[in-house]
């Protein structure tokens, strides 16, 4: 009996083995078959490209949703489509998406970039893509009833690859526009925020220019009273006691000087800032130029009872800038050092610094600067020492002014109650602009 049983299951051995590669037999043949049915549908679409391209255009044309695409021409419309038509026929013969997803990726990314540009709606996109799948639906219905051994598995497994490569497609397609309007909205907004700090700057500007015309004004109208205040005081001392007539009319002249200095500063500083005021370039022999500035210096510093020493560094004779206006930094540094020194000596030295630059540095010992002034200095209408010293205050302004426009670097120390160096910087060879 036990014999007769292990002989029965031998017996089975030999069949499920041969069931077994039956069945093995029957898949290869269904894949095979699956597979050149396939192929041959991919072959169909791509021999029919260019009839499926044009239908779907058509179907894009008559849609009434698809404003954006009325605007193109038909190669813009095409765009990426006939790309991602290949990666699915790939699709279709490999029986797999795998193989080229990344192909068709790069293609919808492509296409969806240039849906953005073409300002394409995302409904807009997904409409043509779906009309697209349409297109394709239809072919593969056309294929089978054209091909007797293409089953209804057959056409299930086609739709099936293609319906998933669109939707990745359109997926894929999407976030493109979506990173492309993102960005395009950071960029926006990147440059609202730049316009809006160029605005504040420019209020800011604006009310710097309020101040600034402010203080011009109560300048003027204070300086002006100061001048007139003395002047009829002068008139009256020489109406009422005539002996007194000869120091009268030397309080009057030295108002009318103080006033005429005032002026003279004032209508310096507009030229300088005048939009068309250009540097003459030209070479300038610094050794004419330094005899000129302490010829011209010197009577008001000595008259002050001061000492100018003034030296020029042997060896530096030429070099290329704008005569007019170095002779305007020189003179309006002199005179403001000049104006804030009672005792001591003011100091004039032009020297080179390296092969590039020269340098004019003026000294003083004057009442100096205070720390908590050494911002304001350049500013228009500041006065250090109070409105006890005659000028609008501006020769350190015309300085800043006339330095910005001949690629001047200022640097100056000052301690206070001790005196002020300033030093500026200026190109051996200085580039006429524009």
């Amino acid at each position: 009996m036990m014999a007769t049983h292990a002989a029965g299951e031998n017996d089975n051995v030999p069949r499920v083995q041969v069931l077994r590669k039956d069945v093995t037999q029957w898949v290869r043949i269904m894949t095979d078959s699956q597979t050149g049915t396939l192929h041959a549908l991919a072959g169909f679409l791509r021999r029919e490209q260019v009839r499926l391209t044009e239908r779907w255009m058509q179907a894009v044309a008559a849609d009434a949703d698809l404003i954006e695409a009325d605007r193109l021409t038909w190669e813009q419309l095409a765009d990426h489509l006939p790309a991602i038509l290949s990666g699915i026929c790939v699709a279709l013969e490999e029986q797999d998406l795998q193989p080229v997803e990344r192909a068709i990726e790069r293609d919808a990314r492509q296409h969806g970039s240039v849906r953005w540009r073409q300002g394409y709606r995302i409904d807009e996109l997904v409409r043509e893509l779906e009309l697209f799948r349409q297109e394709l639906a239809g072919a593969v219905r056309a294929f089978a009833e054209s091909d007797a051994t293409f089953t209804r598995g057959h056409e299930s497994r086609a739709l099936r690859l293609i319906d998933e490569a669109l939707s990745f497609v359109t997926l894929t397609s999407i976030r493109e526009v979506i990173g492309e309007r993102d960005r395009t909205i950071a960029e926006y907004t990147s440059q609202l925020e730049r316009a809006n700090r160029e605005l504040r700057e420019q209020q800011r500007q604006v009310s710097e220019l309020h101040r600034s015309r402010m203080q011009i004004t109560r300048s003027l109208v204070h300086d002006l009273r100061n001048f007139l205040n003395a002047f009829s005081i002068d008139l009256q001392l020489i109406a009422r006691v005539p002996s007194r007539a000869e120091a009268g009319l030397a309080l009057a002249t030295r108002q009318a000087n103080d006033m005429k200095q005032l002026v003279d500063e004032m209508m310096e500083y507009s030229v300088v800032v005048g939009e068309n005021n250009h540097n003459c370039i030209e070479p300038v022999d610094l050794p004419m130029l330094f005899d000129e500035l302490v010829t011209a210096a010197r009577p008001g510093i000595e008259a002050k009872g001061l000492h100018l020493s003034a030296r020029l560094e042997a060896g530096l004779v030429r070099v290329q800038s704008s005569r007019i206006r170095l002779k305007q930094v020189a003179l309006n540094l002199l005179s403001n050092a000049t104006k804030y020194t009672r005792e001591g000596e003011i100091e004039l030295v032009i020297a080179r610094c390296g092969d590039s630059q020269w340098s004019m540095r003026v000294a003083d010992t004057g009442v100096g600067i205070a720390p908590s002034d050494t911002e304001r200095v350049f500013r228009e209408f500041e006065r250090a020492a109070g409105d006890d010293v005659p000028g609008a205050g501006l020769g350190l302004a015309i300085v800043r002014e006339l330095c910005r426009s001949l690629e001047g670097e200022i640097h100056f120390e000052s301690r206070e109650g001790q005196g002020t160096t300033f030093e500026i910087r200026f190109p051996v060879d200085l580039k006429p602009k524009g």
